[in-house]
């Protein structure tokens, strides 16, 4: 499919475009993951599922944007 027709499906809105997009492919430019371990006190992992739970998401999820926060800063 051509850019030209793939835009216009999505600025019609008629049609989801993600049937048309192979995400099994996609990746995020310069964010190759790689995996750490931390050792936390309890009473951290205990506050961070509290947070957790209050935002409807993962503890994986709170440290990540708390990290990404403070390195753009």
């Amino acid at each position: 499919m051509k850019a030209k027709h793939f835009d216009k499906i999505f600025d019609d809105d008629n049609d989801d475009i993600l049937a048309h997009v192979d995400l099994s492919k996609a990746k995020r430019p310069d964010e190759v993951q790689k995996r750490v371990n931390v050792d936390f006190p309890i009473w951290m992992i205990q506050s961070l599922d509290k947070e957790a739970r209050r935002l409807g998401t993962t503890r994986q999820a709170v440290i990540k944007f708390w990290i990404a926060d403070k390195l753009s800063s």
